[in-house]
């Protein structure tokens, strides 16, 4: 088989539109989707190309490189995405959350503990917290935060945020099979101008926080997941 000094330049570019594309937010399901105009955006990226190619590139060949990759890559890998999203199971709205934040220190564990000794027998209240390097998030229901700063008098809240609303997504077992989903979720509440607090997951669920004035655009956004 013949290899031509043409069709060596062809890989070359598209490994690097494929490059490109991968560090561009939303442009690869944008063009699985075929929103994007592909001449119109090869022009575009044709002297960031030449750049990391050093040396010129037609803008034929990066249409169909882009053409290539909307095509196969993305396509298939947003189809695996749409097959879990469609299975996904109970979705679970709450409303009337407080998150606090508070500075790690020796005693947290143990006003934690105290705290969840007193509300283990309090019913349909919402209780959860993560905990990185240097800091600690609590999300109660608000109607017991008056309770939670009594326990939590001598730590140091490093943020408090009230009038918050959680939406709890149960998903199949085969999402940590699946790269993107998180990804592919959170970017259609991008779109819809969801700006999401905070997110806490499980291997089969999680939880986004959001303002209580988001929690409507957001469940129809997870719900309409469901009949991609």
């Amino acid at each position: 088989m013949i290899i031509t000094n043409q069709s060596k330049n062809l890989k070359t570019i598209a490994s690097q539109v494929s490059e490109y594309v991968k560090t561009k937010p939303y442009l690869s399901t944008a063009l699985s989707q075929g929103i994007i105009n592909l001449t119109s955006l090869a022009r575009q990226i044709q002297p960031e190309i030449e750049k990391a190619l050093r040396k010129p590139a037609r803008s034929g060949a990066i249409v169909m490189a882009l053409k290539r990759i909307s095509d196969n890559e993305e396509f298939l890998s947003t189809y695996r995405i749409v097959n879990v999203l469609r299975n996904l199971g109970d979705i679970t709205v709450r409303s009337s959350l407080t998150d606090y934040c508070f500075k790690l220190s020796e005693s947290l564990l143990l006003a934690q503990s105290k705290f969840l000794t007193e509300i283990k027998d309090k019913k349909d209240v919402f209780y959860t917290s993560s905990r990185g390097v240097g800091e600690s998030n609590i999300v109660v229901s608000s109607n017991i935060s008056g309770l939670l700063e009594e326990f939590f008098g001598r730590e140091i809240c490093i943020d408090k945020l009230d009038n918050l609303s959680a939406i709890t997504v149960k998903l199949p077992t085969d999402n940590v099979k699946i790269p993107g989903i998180y990804y592919f979720i959170f970017q259609r509440l991008s779109w819809e101008g969801v700006n999401i607090n905070q997110v806490i997951s499980t291997s089969n669920e999680f939880t986004i926080l959001m303002d209580e004035d988001s929690i409507n655009v957001a469940f129809e956004v997870i719900k309409n997941l469901k009949s991609l």
